[in-house]
């Protein structure tokens, strides 16, 4: 008895002996500039304790010892290393990282909060982007087309989508919506021109509807990107090429060398022209202005402005058989009165605080001012053989909204858990959105829809993270509620018509590591978009959230310290398609579709300046309830193909070449209209003389490659024809195209 009684007192004493030394320690990273590090990894090499910096820069790692040693690290960054002493234990950590050149053998997997989106963000170390077409293209995976002018958003390509210009991606800006609903040329059109590329930091995407703080159109996936808060000092550039192009940039660092302010402002002019017969006459003026600021606590907090004008004359899209008779060349146009203008303004207030030890509190305030006018002919003379089939999309649109989440860091029981809730509301309140029957560009010549949208989306959602030694699920739950309103000034009398409709989207995630360098994951998830507020009322509220049920089966895996695989296998079910019919301004509704298929990923580091990417999707997509041979869906693509070799930073030389290539896919149900494939390779150089001066040149289709950028099965009639013909309609891709650049930074 005397033995059991000493035996417990002496393992008492052992277990209060390692509470009174194991410790908590917190501490607080910088980098070199005095700005906090989030998401730095902190490893306790002694007790495998871990944890990642807060959006403040601060940490507490558990279990801890004097003599311990703290390892921290962030991709970018150079590692840093700490033996703990009694004055850490009892005062805290100070750490100071220094910047470097991002090195794909430092990544370790385990230690990224999103393993995938810190790939993306070396991509964009090494090949940084020059236009704001390159920016959407930075997502592995995802092809963009251009099909009427420069002023209007790409066609977006994505896992067997063509998503025309955004119904299946939600795009965002540092918490601020792109994607327009019940848009006058498309629901989730997304214009993403009002970003300056050269004001971009990183870029976070999803593919999948597995993320409960993403909701309307995040089915095919999501992208995000921020804007930087510090440019490190200001530039000037200028570049000139071929089709009368000309592009000028002014970076300016308004608050240099202050460590808890940063303030700079960043102006964009381009011109262009474009290989076609009839000039664009584009141009397009961006005005950006950032202020961010650490507070007390280190709590931030950011205020961004901008300001995009656009305007533009467009070729538009042309049947192939005006090209084959010799009618028009290949740059020829039909109707060379087709363009349009648009402009956005922006306001968005950020804060981020630490609430407590294990509490973030972030959070953001947007309002934008949107206009937009288009003039597009898509049938010539089909239904208006004098006077033709010239239409108008135009609207003028204010958005108010804003974005909260709360993230926890806790534990249930013995497990750490994460836990990230939120809430938030968007109001779109959308006047005079018309479709007009219009004769060249000036003249009315009878309204097909005219009215006032009014569309309300307000969400909450939840998600936790139980870590389970090498495992980590995550279920997560959203609740979207939609009200849509539509006041048609076409009727006689008054009358506002309007629906409402909530959603419930559940997300089940899991992830293994297996070691350091290889993470499995099973995701799966139910996401959403909605349709057209004028097409809700009018169908009594039917079909207004259609569901898409998705699943992905992967991996992410680094099998050689310069390598870095990904891949995945995915199956996604939507309850509907919407294909937007322009001329007629409704949304027709196609049907449920299947789409399922792999995705292949690849990175290579040669050397510290020589790297390769690339990333292929296989995908087979088809109507549900269609028979065989006619389930084909329309312009899906079935196999993509993107990547590039680039050398960044050879003793002052920079260099990049990059390749998209999409196969051919059916234009129309039955496959007897076949879009064609292309291959096209663009090139840059950039050779930096010193610290403040460089030169480049850019090359767009560098081999020469004819290729149609953007095409559709549509149904058209010449002046001259008696009967239409469906057959492929088409925007042609920019031939060789060549352009210089030189920067002076200070």
């Amino acid at each position: 008895m005397l033995t059991k009684t000493v035996i417990k007192y002496l393992f008492a004493v052992f277990i209060m002996t390692q509470i009174a030394h194991a410790q908590t320690v917190k501490g607080v990273v910088h980098d070199d500039e005095g700005q906090p590090i989030e998401n730095a990894y902190v490893y306790n090499i002694n007790t495998s304790s871990h944890a990642h910096t807060l959006s403040n820069g601060t940490f507490i790692i558990e279990n801890n010892n004097q003599g311990d040693s703290l390892t921290i690290g962030l991709l970018g960054y150079e590692k840093m290393s700490v033996i703990l002493n009694q004055d850490h234990l009892k005062n805290g950590v100070q750490v100071v990282l220094k910047s470097k050149t991002i090195l794909l053998n430092e990544l370790v997997i385990t230690e990224q909060v999103n393993a995938m989106n810190s790939i993306a963000r070396v991509d964009l170390e090494t090949n940084p982007v020059n236009s704001s077409q390159e920016i959407l293209r930075k997502v592995p995976g995802l092809i963009i087309g251009q099909h009427a002018g420069g002023g209007k958003a790409e066609q977006i390509f994505l896992r067997g989508f063509d998503i025309d210009h955004g119904t299946d991606i939600s795009l965002s800006v540092d918490g601020m919506p792109v994607n327009m609903v019940s848009h006058a040329h498309g629901q989730g059109y997304s214009d993403l021109h009002f970003v300056i590329p050269e004001t971009i930091n990183n870029i976070n995407f999803g593919k999948g509807p597995y993320y409960a703080n993403k909701g309307d159109f995040a089915t095919a996936g999501y992208v995000d990107f921020n804007t930087k808060d510090n440019i490190n000092g200001s530039e000037v550039s200028l570049s000139f090429g071929q089709f009368n192009s000309i592009r000028t940039l002014g970076m300016f660092d308004l608050l240099k060398n202050n460590k808890r302010s940063n303030a700079y402002v960043a102006l964009e002019y381009i011109e262009f022209d474009g290989p076609y017969d009839s000039p664009q006459n584009f141009n397009r003026l961006n005005l950006f202005g950032k202020f961010s600021t650490y507070l007390k606590g280190n709590d931030k907090l950011s205020l961004t402005v901008s300001h995009f004008t656009s305007r533009w004359d467009a070729s538009g899209q042309i049947p192939q058989r005006a090209v084959d008779s010799g009618l028009i060349s290949r740059f020829g146009s039909i109707d060379d009165t087709e363009g349009g203008n648009t402009s956005r303004s922006n306001v968005n207030v950020a804060y981020e605080s630490i609430l407590d030890n294990d509490l973030q509190f972030k959070s953001n305030v947007f309002y934008s001012k949107y206009g937009f006018e288009l003039y597009s002919n898509f049938t010539f003379f089909l239904e208006d053989p004098i006077n033709g089939d010239q239409i108008k999309q135009f609207e003028s649109r204010d958005i108010f909204g804003f974005n909260t989440a709360f993230i926890k860091d806790t534990h249930v029981g013995e497990v750490d858990t994460k836990i990230t809730s939120g809430f938030g509301m968007r109001y779109d309140m959308v006047n005079d959105v018309e479709l007009s029957h219009t004769l060249n560009r000036n003249e009315t010549l009878n309204y097909l829809a005219l009215g006032n949208v009014n569309e309300t989306n307000m969400f909450g959602y939840v998600n936790a993270e139980f870590k389970l030694n090498k495992f980590i699920i995550a279920p997560a739950l959203r609740l979207d509620y939609f009200k849509f309103m539509y006041n048609d000034a076409l009727v006689a009398e008054y009358e506002t018509l309007s629906e409402t409709k909530t959603t419930v989207s559940p997300k089940l995630n899991f992830f293994y590591n297996q070691n350091e360098n290889l993470q499995l994951f099973l995701k799966s998830g139910i996401g959403f978009h909605s349709n057209d507020a004028r097409v809700v009322v009018a169908q009594n509220g039917e079909e207004i959230l259609p569901r898409a049920y998705g699943a992905d089966l992967g991996a992410i895996w680094k099998p050689f310290p310069k390598m870095v695989v990904n891949t995945a296998l995915w199956y996604l079910f939507s309850e509907q398609e919407f294909v937007y019919v322009g001329d007629a301004g409704v949304v027709e509704p196609s049907g449920k579709s299947e789409r399922y298929g792999l995705d292949l990923g690849l990175r290579y580091q040669f050397t510290n300046w020589l790297y390769f990417d690339t990333d292929a999707t296989l995908t087979h997509a088809r109507s549900v309830d269609e028979p065989s041979g006619a389930d084909y869906i329309p312009l899906a693509p079935d196999f993509t193909l993107t990547g590039g070799l680039s050398i960044n930073d050879l003793n002052g030389f920079s260099a990049g070449i990059r390749y998209r290539y999409i196969d051919d896919r059916p234009a129309n149900e039955d496959n007897s209209i076949v879009a064609t494939g292309y291959f096209v390779t663009d090139l840059n150089m950039n050779y930096a003389f010193n610290k403040n001066i460089s030169v480049g040149v850019a090359i767009e289709n560098l081999f020469d490659t004819e290729w149609n950028e953007t095409q559709f099965a549509t149904e058209t009639r010449l002046q001259n024809e008696i009967d239409p013909v469906e057959e492929i309609t088409f925007t042609p891709g920019t031939p060789f195209f060549i352009k210089g650049i030189v920067s002076y930074k200070f």
